[in-house]
């Protein structure tokens, strides 16, 4: 309430060089809250001097209007007032959701260390003394006014990165939920395929057999093609079972012992070893956490093509591991056609096939599944290969039930 105290002091060493200046862009609106008229018309006079918007008001009901009113950027707040002081007027002013980002500097001519505290429990964000200097009330503004500026940009980053989140969230949701129904439907549909398919099957053999001597050349070579699309069409919906039951059917992974994973899959490999006269060796396998009927399949995947895409009888394939951090690295390697470095990618993508069916006998799922497997138990899997050097599947599981860091 103390008159003339918003005169303006002489410029001190302490003014910043461009203290003259108007801030750039849109003028900033400060409220100016005092009982004095004269400070008031002092305040107003100085600020707009500096290029700053004022509003004023004479009693802390008006301030709290007046800042609903005009949203304004800073409020330079008097403390003793009658009616509400300033510390009460404060303290609405914070409740308030029109105004309780505003940065608020008291003006006082109370220099005691509790008269400030109060001033800051209250929620402002700093103090000048009566009488005042103008350089210094400038000074002070600005740095205010630069920190509320760029807290509301953090604040509004932060909001777009939560709003983001969510959104990514939403898709991330949405796209578990379609490829469950997607896999659904797989399962559904390769399951209900299953019986009027071998029927097909049966038939066209049962034509075969029965009606083969009525049947000219043409006849049972029809009949032929017809029975072995049946069966392609057949092992292609075992393999989309087989695809679609991963999710579907998982199981909580367990210490698993790759030994015996190995002589499973190796027992139900045992025709195709035999008829090509493989030989299979290994090293000293570890025990893994792993889903051991997936594990089974993996193994019987890449030991089976390292079979069927060899150069001639007796291919050599050979089941290596080392330890690869917290868990394994293993590998299958084979001496048979290899792969060239352009198509590493393609072999993992679903129903991609390198060579014809004329050739080598597949669905393009197999490789897929295999991928399938280890992400799900948290590794990775790659190929190194040179055409008709062989070809070598690096693939890394955990040693217990972590993730395993790909290398």
């Amino acid at each position: 309430m103390t008159p003339t105290t918003l005169q303006e002091a002489p410029r001190t060493p302490a003014l910043p060089h461009d203290a003259d200046e108007p801030p750039s862009g849109t003028p900033q609106t400060i409220l100016v809250v005092d009982d004095l008229p004269a400070n008031l018309e002092a305040a107003a006079r100085f600020l707009t001097h500096h290029g700053y918007r004022v509003a004023v008001a004479q009693d802390g009901e008006d301030a709290i209007e007046r800042a609903a009113l005009v949203h304004p950027d800073l409020i330079l707040l008097d403390v003793m007032m009658p009616g509400l002081d300033g510390f009460e007027t404060c303290r609405r002013l914070k409740a308030s959701a029109a105004s309780s980002h505003v940065p608020v500097i008291f003006m006082t001519a109370l220099a005691e260390t509790p008269d400030k505290l109060t001033g800051f429990s209250v929620g402002a964000v700093d103090y000048v003394t009566k009488p005042l200097d103008v350089a210094e009330v400038i000074a002070r503004m600005r740095l205010h006014l630069t920190l509320h500026q760029l807290q509301r940009r953090v604040e509004a980053r932060n909001a777009s990165l939560r709003e983001e989140i969510a959104a990514h969230e939403r898709t991330q949701a949405a796209l578990q939920r379609s490829n469950s129904e997607l896999e659904q439907l797989a399962y559904v549909a390769s399951h209900d395929l299953q019986e009027p398919l071998r029927m097909i099957a049966s038939y066209l053999q049962l034509v075969e057999e029965r009606y083969q001597d009525r049947l000219d050349d043409d006849g049972r070579e029809f009949i032929g093609y017809a029975v072995d699309g049946a069966k392609r069409l057949q092992k292609l919906i075992n393999d989309l079972l087989h695809y679609s039951r991963l999710v579907s059917k998982e199981r909580p992974l367990q210490q698993t012992d790759c030994a015996e994973v190995l002589k499973l899959a190796l027992r139900n490999l045992h025709v195709a070893i035999q008829e090509s006269q493989a030989s299979v060796t290994c090293d000293e396998l570890p025990a893994v956490a792993a889903d051991q009927t997936q594990l089974v399949q993996l193994f019987q995947n890449l030991i089976g093509n390292a079979i069927k895409f060899r150069n001639g009888p007796g291919p050599r394939v050979h089941v290596g591991v080392r330890r690869e951090g917290d868990g394994w690295q293993f590998s299958i390697s084979d001496n048979g056609i290899g792969i060239a470095p352009a198509h590493f990618e393609r072999v993992f993508v679903l129903f991609q096939r390198l060579h014809s069916r004329s050739r080598y006998d597949g669905t393009g799922i197999g490789l897929t599944l295999c991928k399938k497997i280890v992400e799900r138990h948290g590794g990775r899997i790659w190929v190194s290969s040179l055409p008709g050097e062989g070809t070598t599947f690096h693939f890394t599981l955990a040693s217990q039930g972590n993730s395993l860091a790909a290398p």
